[in-house]
């Protein structure tokens, strides 16, 4: 049987325990999962830099030899061919998430009719964190170490 590899794209800046939600729960349906760190061109410059951040993930998820960190930049779709990866795994806090990840969703299947994006409702404890809010906060010297799954 094919190994089931999913992709769980973003930015991450930063990588939040809502995102380690998603990827933790995505480990009981795929055999692998790969974090796709990348470049968002709608927003100008990062917060965390993208070494440091794939450091960190890298970090986390340092026990889980099913899970590896990349750093991509290019289309989403693309990238998936590239690596073997048939599905696209994201995160849903809401209605919202769900109107843009869907019209994502739909772009990529388009360009890539292999693959298959899975939504994945993220867990009420974490669905309030927004790495947007995160980076707000430590910009003001506020404490985020409850928000991440790593120390800074």
């Amino acid at each position: 049987m094919k190994k089931k590899i999913a992709i769980f794209p973003g930015s991450f800046d930063p990588f939040t325990m809502g995102h380690a939600d998603i990827v933790n729960r995505g480990l009981k349906i795929f055999d692998e999962v790969i974090i796709a760190v990348g470049y968002n061109t709608s927003k100008k410059n990062r917060y965390f830099d993208l070494e440091f951040m794939i450091e960190k993930i890298e970090e986390t998820y340092k026990d889980q030899p099913n899970v590896t960190v990349l750093k991509y930049a290019e289309l989403t779709a693309e990238f998936a061919k590239k690596v073997n990866a048939n599905y696209l795994l994201r995160g849903l806090r809401n209605t919202t998430d769900f109107e843009y990840e869907n019209s994502i969703s739909q772009v990529n299947r388009h360009l890539n009719e292999n693959l298959e994006t899975v939504f994945l409702i993220t867990s009420p404890e974490y669905a309030s964190i927004s790495s947007t809010v995160i980076r707000e906060v430590h910009k003001y010297n506020g404490n985020i170490k409850d928000f991440l799954p790593y120390t800074l």
